[in-house]
């Protein structure tokens, strides 16, 4: 199912999948769950996951696209919601009963999605720029390696599934895409990935200088960013060639120090 003639909106990323050979690739992980689309877009993906899935719960912010869908998708197992995903209650969404995410979701909000799905302890199927995942999964010391790579790599297994070559969809992007799979396997806590997201923004550093520095953004008091540096090691290490589990390691030591009760 494909609506014709849409004309995309620049400004809200739209661009729709016309391959339905990757949609059911997709919607193969849908089989007997209940499933939250982000972005119905033109409904085709929706009308696949329609077909296998128990339920879907899915959300499309264009009130065009989604009247179309709603006039074209004749589906008892579909709920359609029209509006912005992350103002949506989590009632709304039904996120207590949400087995898996599966969703082509504009490549602006993939850092968004991502938080969300770790928030929420939620594995998901997501096509993403491909350079996005190629982050996600990047190793310490290379140069893709950033917060995105900590994060996605402490929350989640990342499996690719297989990748998309951008004239399948319309209009055609300027990059390239991957359907991968993420699996929760853990949950970094808010205090501690904000203390991640400060050291990361110093990768570059020696680890005693981006403590330091994190310390600094964080708003620690002088006293307390001595005790961080003292804590961390090794402290000449570049902090960009520490594993993701060494930085949370990091992260977990700040946080301790941060929250340590004053004698």
């Amino acid at each position: 199912m494909q609506i014709p003639e849409h004309r995309p909106k620049k400004s809200l990323g739209q661009s729709f999948l016309i391959n339905e050979h990757y949609a059911e690739i997709e919607a193969a992980h849908a089989a007997g769950k209940t499933v939250l689309e982000i972005g119905a877009g033109s409904g085709m993906l929706t009308g696949k996951l329609c077909d296998v899935a128990k339920k879907v719960i899915a959300v499309e912010i264009d009130t065009t696209l989604y009247n179309e869908l709603k006039r074209r998708i004749k589906a008892d197992n579909l709920k359609l919601i029209n509006g912005d995903f992350f103002s949506i209650s989590a009632e709304d969404l039904e996120l207590k009963h949400i087995d898996i995410v599966i969703a082509n979701i504009p490549y602006s909000l993939s850092s968004k999605t991502i938080e969300f799905l770790s928030e929420n302890n939620l594995q998901a199927v997501l096509c993403l720029q491909k350079e996005f995942v190629e982050h996600m999964l990047a190793k310490p010391g290379t140069r893709n390696y950033s917060r995105l790579s900590v994060m996605s790599q402490l929350n989640f297994r990342v499996t690719k599934i297989t990748s998309v070559a951008r004239g399948n969809f319309r209009p055609v992007p300027k990059v390239d895409s991957e359907i991968v799979y993420l699996k929760p396997i853990a949950h970094i806590d808010s205090e501690t990935a904000k203390i991640i997201n400060a050291l990361m923004q110093y990768k570059k550093k020696t680890i005693k200088n981006a403590v330091a520095y994190a310390c600094k953004t964080l708003g620690m008091s002088d006293d307390k960013i001595k005790e961080a540096i003292a804590a961390a090691k090794p402290k000449e290490e570049r902090l960009f060639k520490l594993s993701p589990n060494e930085v949370l390691e990091l992260a977990e030591r700040i946080d301790s120090i941060v929250n340590k009760k004053q004698n």
